[in-house]
């Protein structure tokens, strides 16, 4: 038996089996992070999603893509058109290709846009310029809709029988540089999205595994690339929720899951069926033509492939072989109809799937053979990554799929929290190239160093307090000393080499080449972005085989 012994604020308690004094709670708790972390959990959410607030303020007036056009262009067919036309409307190239319950999320957005500028909902879209009162509008709904991202990482982050500090948590995501990236300057709603997938592992986790299959069968329905969570959610859910309680309570349990994931897709795709229109829709989500790679290579394994095949036609060519360079070149960054290979075996979207799917295998296998709570969490990020690596025309913005899950079991252990650091990283630095502006550069710098100052600052802080609570030594095992890097040599030479490479895309490239290979610097980001993203696939899968 030990004793804990209590007193005013600096006095030391001792555990007589050992007596080693431990730190008192003012000691524990010194750094800011720490203390911050301590605090009763309402002060520090107004803090962290303020100051998230502000800055996505402050990028309010940074470079926007196309994407702020296409969901521009979506509040005009949602709102001066029915529904039943919006899969049709050919009036612009941007058209809808979202599932319809973003639609109706279009169609809610543009209820108060009149009021503050009628160009945002008039059909045929103004050419001219966007106006402040414009542009302040569309950057508010992205940042107003983060409000359920919110709610979702504090819910998940105050669960109680996981070690989550609820101000690191939610840092981690609200600022998440990635995101900031992404969302409030490129310009999507990824944060509303992610919500409402972490809000469906919330009930997961906590077994509520009606709410959750309804909540993820609303995400689906909102943006279809998450449909590659499907099979592990489905297999998860039939083994949890449906078998092991006998056969007609299962069976009961079956029916009652189906009718509400039904329901909801009834919601959403009803009215497309009644009006015929189901070929049309699945034409706009679907659009298999596109090819195997988007315009810049997402950091997968295909930028390997892509790679190889180029290297062994140069070999040939070299050789003397006649070997045909097809004219859409991945390196020019077309999106064509086809997948252009030179040597290797042209990649199909079934072969993709089939990837996917044997890739997300030993995921399935653990899930339904064990199906736990406490590993959907991770067992779902897995199950985007398989996507990601392994999927056919993926954007590099899907890295968010499975960074903003794995930034909350980060602090489940400290081997989580080194792989998150390291794939947090890299997954940011592999969306540099979506901000290509001169301007811009130095916002995603500091937004990316300033995240990696605060993993580390948090990393410490958390771990070290949780190993001084337990009343650890330093030198103990799972306990935190300066001894111990948090980043290894390995993994710190690879973060190094992100700074070699950025230096010779923004320096030395030029002088080198001048004009000529305007696509190696792209080109060397991706593969060198793609070594990161294949580290993490593996020690994820590593970790899921590792543990029941």
């Amino acid at each position: 038996m030990g004793y804990d012994v209590r007193g005013p604020s600096g006095t030391t308690r001792c555990d007589h089996r050992n007596a080693t004094p431990l730190k008192s709670d003012h000691q524990i708790y010194s750094s800011p992070m720490a203390a911050a972390a301590t605090t009763s959990p309402a002060p520090a959410v107004v803090w962290v999603f303020a100051a998230a607030t502000c800055i996505k303020l402050l990028l309010v007036p940074t470079y926007r893509s196309t994407d702020f056009d296409v969901h521009r262009y979506w509040l005009s067919p949602t709102h001066a058109l029915p529904a039943r036309r919006g899969y049709t409307d050919a009036s612009s190239q941007w058209t809808l290709d979202y599932p319809p319950f973003f639609a109706y999320f279009s169609r809610l957005l543009a209820l108060p846009a009149p009021l503050v500028d009628a160009s945002l909902v008039s059909l045929p879209v103004p050419d001219a310029p966007p106006s402040f009162a414009y542009l302040l509008y569309l950057r508010l709904t992205v940042a107003f809709s983060d409000l359920l991202l919110l709610v979702s990482v504090l819910l998940l982050a105050t669960d109680a029988h996981r070690k989550r500090r609820p101000f690191l948590a939610l840092a981690l995501v609200l600022w998440s540089p990635a995101l900031l990236a992404v969302d409030h300057i490129h310009f999507q709603y990824n944060g509303f999205l992610m919500g409402l997938m972490l809000l469906s592992l919330h009930f997961l986790e906590q077994g509520r595994d009606l709410a959750g299959g309804v909540v993820f069968a609303a995400l689906l329905c909102s943006k279809h690339l998450f449909l590659v969570a499907a099979p592990l959610c489905f297999v998860y859910l039939f083994r949890h929720y449906c078998c092991g309680r006998g056969l007609v309570r299962g069976l009961g349990r079956l029916v009652l899951m189906g009718a509400g994931v039904a329901a909801v897709f009834a919601a959403a795709f009803a009215p497309f069926l009644y009006y015929g229109q189901m070929q049309q829709l699945f034409n706009r989500l679907f659009p298999f033509g596109r090819g195997l790679c988007h315009a810049y290579w997402a950091p997968n394994f295909w930028v390997f492939y892509i790679t190889l095949d180029k290297i062994l036609a140069f070999l040939l060519r070299r050789l003397g072989f006649n070997i045909q360079i097809p004219e859409a070149s991945f390196t020019g960054g077309l999106v064509g109809d086809s997948s252009p290979f030179a040597v290797l075996p042209k990649v199909t979207p079934i072969t993709t799937f089939l990837l996917v799917i044997l890739a997300m295998s030993p995921c399935l296998m653990k899930a339904f053979s064990n199906p736990q709570p406490r590993h959907i969490i991770r067992w779902v990020s897995y199950a985007t990554t398989c996507g990601f690596m392994f999927g056919w025309h993926v954007h590099e913005k899907a890295s968010l799929h499975f960074t903003i899950p794995l930034a909350l079991i980060a602090m489940d252990s400290w081997e989580d929290a080194k792989h998150y650091f390291v794939l947090s990283i890299v997954s940011c630095y592999s969306l540099f190239p979506l901000l290509f502006e001169n301007q811009e550069y130095p916002i995603k710098v500091l937004l990316l160093l300033t995240y990696a100052t605060l993993m580390w600052v948090g990393f410490s802080s958390h771990f070290a307090a949780n190993s001084a609570q337990e009343g650890k030594n330093v030198n103990e095992p799972g306990s935190i000393s300066k001894k111990n890097s948090f980043v290894g040599w390995i993994s710190c030479s690879y973060l190094l080499g992100i700074l070699a490479i950025e230096l010779w895309s923004q320096v030395f490239h030029h002088y080198v080449f001048g004009n000529r290979f305007p696509f190696l610097p792209l080109m060397m980001a991706s593969i060198y972005s793609g070594v990161g993203m294949m580290y993490s696939w593996m020690w994820q899968l590593a970790w899921i085989a590792r543990h029941t």
